[in-house]
């Protein structure tokens, strides 16, 4: 029963939940029923709080598959809890005398996904279908996602479509018919509507989410005791305050939520035309789309409505929604392996793995191409919420809980304000009875200690400086759609950047190229555009082998590809429509050469022999494109020569995988050390190959077969070398971050010696520093995985190198003196094979290699992704910085991800800049620092105005005083408000530092901070408090008293507060509250500026001339009403007049506090601990002492205070790179020794060890 009653779905994914049932018991909601009206409503408000409680409550636990409500977990760290109710999915026969059936058996309310084997599963259907019961699924819906019951899995599962299970030759074989009329009906009945709705919610549903707030809530709770206790005038504000701060909240949620609606709704509903079974063609509207639909792609382009994968025809696609990318990519249709041979006829269809096939919903189409008149067409494969765009939204609409300390720690904090507002509570309590007041009276005073203690204003205070942050990120150009995240940026210690167009141009320039005859290699060639070479297959693979298309007559695509083309000159034509619909075999694209570099093929006088020559021009035609990969790092054409009989293979891409590809007799010796000189120079080289195709192959041919039967046996003919430049800015933006302590690690998909160049020109890895090359091998033949260790900078080619090995070309290395390796730096790079390699079998080095890993070469788009959790394993802030095209994964993961595009947001990730600079970089973590810091003032400054207030409220409780309705509401409102409001003005400081700013509050220097000045402002308030009572003029004041109903003055200047008939009920004006209020009133600002601290995250705070302005004329003015008595300001405030020379010592006593708080905080706090707060060594330079450094110790005193006044001692874990540090420090065995292999142990899922062995 147990096991059946917990269950997990999505298991192994990031949305994985734990799922339990119930059934609803009655007796238990009857109970709810009378706690809801013995509480007033208030266990209802409790339980739609904790939906687990509400569940737990009311209902009783029941198996999975019989339950009336689901209650979710999700098993993160964050541990949320959400609940659904099953509903139930009615459905009709299906029309089984339909061969193409591909639904899934439904039975006892389930469904699952659509499967492969139609006679078995018909068969299936037909059995269960003939009991009169199976005609309902039960599901549940959770975040637009609906879960159907399925029996086989004896679990729930959402709906799957072609995504998932579906091979490449069952897409052509099964799939690429269409579906009948009731096929469709029936799935459209299961899948839902195809539209991604995003539900604008209504004024009034948002207005009760937001006033159901606890933050509200609690609001409610002290406006009500407020009232009773006859609180008008500040009741009211809170109100109005309240108000203007849910109407501002529901226009920004109802504003981002229409921006939304309008983003998704843009093109959520066109006319599409689909394929049936019958081959006729039916018109109908997108949201009627299902998994197994055959889509026709409209010539003209469309924005695609679903996710659909290609089988006919090609599309230029503009992927830019997705990616933030806005070059055009090429799509092609699916291989069929069942036409190929040599296929992989049981590859599964992918839409990650087949991007290059797959059209994502919300991209646009812009042309199509197709041959011979046949429709361009593609099959759905999902539609809805499971779209990668559905995905996306769903991200932004349920977006995950942001973890960061500083979050954690304020929710601590407000634990401990609710501790003292406890202990106030008790002493009004008992002080009161005590003192004999009505029971009324006592519940009033005792409860309105709680909404001193907890400021109403904190949540509205803490995310001022964000939003001020925010702003000044836009005006320069960077814009963020997840604001909480700029506070975690101003923790960032290390940064990962791509390269090409991150920290280089964009753009390549092309150096030269360098051919290759009878294996030999040639002299490097500037000028590629001559006559001489005009004819030749290398200049002919340049011309073709590429994804270049002309969009409204101008020439689009990769900016690689781009520069290739323009470096030979050549002219590129795409059939029109009307062509292609005239011939039947016309090729799409052609390339020709310009005819001035035509060698001239008759005498230049006879006329009539040129005109004869004229369609005996030189014209290459592109039959079937393979377009580049990522994963295989290459790209492959088949073109034909126009007269020619056999077609080309042209083929180009990194030179180790296309070397490999190559006949080893056409590959020249020297090939390693050629492309080592030019990669170590730091150039970007690409590949060229070539080879004749046979003549059997035909044009029809080549469009079914698969490019592993292209791309082999290929003839070598030389490289392409390309010029990638350095961005102006990149040194200088690097030595910023070095300087400041943030580790840069480079992650590229470019080759591992250019990437180690470009890594040293910028600065990343300096002259003196070695290069340890981690090569790293799979098991093979019965062996186990090794990695093998190889220094960089002093290669030598070794002589034994005859052939190339298919696998990887090894990089042969010799000796190197390790003497002076404990005093310079080392940094690791690697392939992203090896980085998979060594994830798998060597997880106990993944640590010790972040440490000091620096640069990352040939790394596919999930590997970033992998490589920046890694990173935040060992507990490093990380920042991704890309271009945002195959970085989408890596972005999204890390704390602060900034996509370098020209689009205003990408949904890619947290912040994007406009302006295609790293420069962004460190402005981003100066505000992010500046916006930090700003919190901590913030936070620090609203727990010593709650805790000054408590404690002055608890002194007049103690002579049954309290202060005055208008002097909370001057203290609140003109003094509070105002401060917290423009002390977050702020501007960052200019420049980065090398000290990092707390990641939370609970550290030593700001706990010593808060709490030395909550000692300074209780002694001085108490100073005034008690002394005053020392004086000769004194007197005692209680309830009802008239002793300061006096006409007279004691000084002779009046202050005439009430008549005699109307005696002081609350016992306000009295000497006690006077002195405590001025003396209070001063503290509020002493400890503001105390707080504002500037330099060296934020400008100083006399930079800030709104904070200054306030402050000054707050000072001025309770100076003046101090100094120089007012009556009617007097009066209004319930102030007495008290001696002259009473207003003096109060002045005395606010200098002196003045004094003593400013001194305590900005001498003594920045001279010593503060400094040694941040005497952490450089991270960067791994510099680290074997002793605890001074901020941990400190951090764990802080947090070891705080716990143990919360019974809970928790130590607070180190960062467990600095961990790492230390022992490295002390580890002979690292870093690896040159020509060192390290081999993993044959039980390494188990204990993840492994062995250093000394080849010799």
């Amino acid at each position: 029963m147990d096991k059946e009653e917990r269950k997990t779905i999505n298991q192994g994914q990031e949305d994985e939940m734990e799922i339990y049932g119930y059934n609803l018991c009655r007796w238990k909601l009857a109970i709810v029923s009378l706690g809801v009206v013995c509480t007033g409503g208030f266990l209802l408000l409790l339980l739609y709080w904790m939906p687990e409680w509400r569940v737990k409550v009311t209902c009783v636990r029941a198996a999975i598959k019989d339950c009336e409500v689901v209650l979710l977990r999700t098993t993160d760290e964050f541990r949320t809890w959400f609940c659904a109710k099953i509903r139930f999915l009615s459905l009709e026969t299906p029309p089984f005398s339909s061969s193409k059936s591909l639904v899934n058996k439904v039975s006892n309310g389930h469904a699952v996904h659509l499967t492969e084997n139609l006679a078995e599963e018909n068969r299936l259907e037909m059995n269960k279908y003939s009991q009169p019961q199976s005609q309902q699924i039960r599901y549940f819906t959770h975040h637009s996602v609906k879960y159907f019951w399925s029996d086989s899995l004896h679990n729930f599962d959402f709906l799957k479509g072609l995504d998932e299970g579906v091979s490449c030759t069952s897409i052509y074989e099964k799939h690429s018919a269409g579906l009948t009329k009731g096929m469709h009906a029936y799935r459209k009945l299961l899948y839902g509507v195809n539209e991604i709705a995003v539900k604008v919610p209504s004024v009034f549903k948002l207005l009760v989410k937001e006033v159901l707030n606890p933050f509200y809530i609690f609001q409610l709770f002290s406006v009500i005791l407020w009232s009773t206790d006859e609180y008008y005038y500040y009741a009211i504000t809170i109100v109005i305050m309240s108000i203007v701060s849910i109407i501002s909240s529901l226009y920004a949620i109802r504003k981002q939520y229409i921006m939304l609606h309008d983003m998704v709704a843009a093109h959520s509903t066109v006319r599409v035309s689909v394929c049936r079974v019958n081959e006729e063609i039916e018109e109908i509207f997108s949201t009627d789309l299902v998994p197994g639909d055959v889509m026709v792609i409209p010539l003209n382009g469309t924005v695609m409505p679903c996710d659909a994968v290609l089988i006919n025809g090609t599309c230029i696609v503009n992927e830019s929604m997705l990616t933030g990318e806005s070059v055009p990519v090429t799509k092609t249709n699916l291989p069929n392996p069942s036409v190929d041979m040599k296929g992989t006829r049981d590859e599964l269809y992918s839409p990650e793995t087949h991007r290059r096939h797959t059209l994502f919903c919300g991209t646009t189409v812009i042309q199509t191409r197709f041959y011979a008149g046949e429709l361009v067409k593609a099959i759905v494969v999902r539609t809805g919420f499971s779209t990668s765009k559905g995905q996306l939204v769903r991200s932004i609409l349920y977006p995950k809980p942001t973890d960061f300390k500083l979050y954690r720690d304020a929710y601590l904090f407000l634990l401990c304000l609710v501790a003292v507002a406890a202990i106030g509570f008790i002493y009004t309590i008992i002080n009161n009875i005590l003192n004999e007041v009505e029971v009324a009276d006592i519940i009033i005073e005792s409860l309105d200690i709680i909404t001193i203690t907890v400021p109403p204003a904190l949540p509205a205070a803490m995310t001022a400086g964000i939003v001020y942050a925010q702003r000044r990120l836009k005006k320069v150009g960077i814009f963020c759609i997840s604001p909480q995240r700029i506070n975690i940026c101003g923790q960032l210690n290390l940064i990962c950047f791509d390269k090409t167009g991150t920290l280089t141009e964009d753009g390549l320039d092309l150096w030269g190229i360098q051919r290759v005859e009878n294996a030999r290699f040639l002299l490097p060639e500037e000028k590629v555009c001559s006559e001489m070479l005009v004819k030749s297959q290398f200049v002919a693979c340049m011309a073709t082998c590429h994804s270049l298309t002309k969009i409204e007559g101008v020439l689009s695509g990769d900016p690689l590809d781009l520069k290739m083309f323009e470096a030979i000159g050549w002219i590129l034509e795409e059939a029109t429509e009307e062509e292609t619909a005239l011939h039947n075999r016309i090729m799409p694209t052609v390339v020709r050469p310009p005819k001035q570099l035509l060698p001239e093929s008759a005498p230049a006088g006879n006329q009539e022999m040129e005109l004869f020559e004229l369609p005996a021009v030189y014209e290459i035609g592109i039959v079937r494109q393979f377009p580049f990969s990522s994963a295989l790092q290459r790209m492959c054409v088949v073109a034909r020569v126009l007269g020619d009989r056999k077609m080309d293979a042209y083929m180009k891409g990194a030179p180790e995988v296309i070397a490999s590809l190559c006949k080893p007799e056409t590959v020249p010796v020297d090939f390693e050390k050629v492309l080592e000189d030019y990669t170590k120079q730091g150039f970007r080289v690409i590949a060229l190959a070539h080879r004749k195709l046979e003549s059997k192959l035909t044009w029809h041919k080549v469009q079914n077969v698969g490019r592993d039967a292209i791309e082999n046996n290929m003839d070598f003919m030389g490289l392409i070398i390309m010029q990638n430049k350095l961005k102006r800015e990149t040194p200088a933006v690097l030595e910023d971050l070095h300087k400041a302590n943030i580790r840069t690690v480079m992650v590229t998909g470019d080759n591992m010696l250019t990437a180690v160049s470009v890594a040293r020109d910028c600065g990343m890895i300096l002259p003196q520093d070695k290069v340890i090359i981690a090569e790293a091998l799979p098991p093979k033949d019965g062996k186990v995985a090794k990695i093998n260790w190889h220094y960089a900078d002093t290669m030598t080619q070794s002589n034994d190198s005859s052939a190339i090995d298919p696998e990887a070309i090894p990089i042969k290395l010799v000796h190197d003196n390790l003497e002076d390796l404990q005093v310079t730096r080392y940094h690791f790079a690697m392939n992203g094979k090896s980085f998979s390699v060594i994830l798998e079998h060597f997880q106990d080095l993944v640590p010790k290699l972040m440490l000091h890993g620096t640069v990352f070469a040939r790394m596919a788009p999930d590997q970033k992704t992998q490589l920046v959790e890694a990173l935040q394993n060992v507990d490093y802030y990380v920042g991704m910085c890309g271009d945002g095209a195959n970085d989408c994964g890596a972005l999204k993961r890390a704390h602060g991800g900034i996509s370098l595009s020209e689009l205003e947001a990408s949904v890619a990730s947290p912040f994007t800049s406009r302006t295609p600079s790293i420069s962004c970089v460190p402005n981003l973590i100066r505000e992010g620092r500046a916006a930090l810091m700003t919190s901590f003032c913030v936070f620090k400054f609203m727990a010593l105005y709650s805790i000054i207030q408590y404690f002055s409220v608890t002194l007049l409780y103690s002579i049954l005083s309290n202060l005055g309705d208008f002097q909370f509401l001057f203290i609140d409102l003109a003094i509070i408000l105002v401060v917290v409001f423009t002390m977050s003005l702020n501007p960052a400081w200019k420049e980065l530092v090398a000290q990092r700013p707390p990641s939370g509050l609970i550290s030593g220097a700001l706990l010593f901070s808060v709490l030395s000045q909550i000692i300074i402002s209780i002694g001085f308030q108490s100073l005034g408090f008690f002394w005053v009572k020392q004086q000769t003029w004194y007197k005692e004041s209680h309830p009802y008293s008239d002793a300061f109903n006096t006409t007279g003055s004691l000084d002779g200047n009046s202050s005439h507060l009430n008549d005699e008939t109307n005696p002081d009920k609350h016992n306000i004006e009295n000497y006690e509250n006077t002195t405590v209020f001025f003396i209070s009133s001063f503290q509020y600002l002493i400890v503001a500026i105390a707080f504002s601290k500037g330099k060296p995250f934020r400008q100083p705070c006399y930079k800030n001339y709104f904070f200054v302005v306030s402050v000054v004329m707050l000072y001025a003015f309770i100076l003046f009403i101090m100094l120089h008595p007012v009556d009617s300001i007097d009066q209004v405030l319930q102030i007495v007049c008290v001696p002259y020379p009473w207003r003096i010592t109060m002045l005395i006593i606010v200098l002196v506090n003045a004094f003593v708080s400013i001194a305590v905080e900005n001498f003594f706090l920045d001279m010593v601990l503060w400094k040694v707060v941040f005497s952490r060594d450089k991270q960067g330079e791994y510099r680290f002492t074997t002793t605890q450094p001074p901020q941990e110790s400190l951090d764990w005193w802080g947090k070891c205070c705080l716990s143990w006044a919360l019974n809970c001692r928790k130590k607070m874990p180190k960062a467990k790179y600095m961990y790492l540090a230390q022992e490295l420090l002390v580890d002979p065995e690292w870093p690896p020794k040159p020509q060192t292999t390290t081999e993993a142990k044959a039980l390494v899922k188990e204990n993840g060890s492994c062995q250093i062995i000394t080849i010799t």
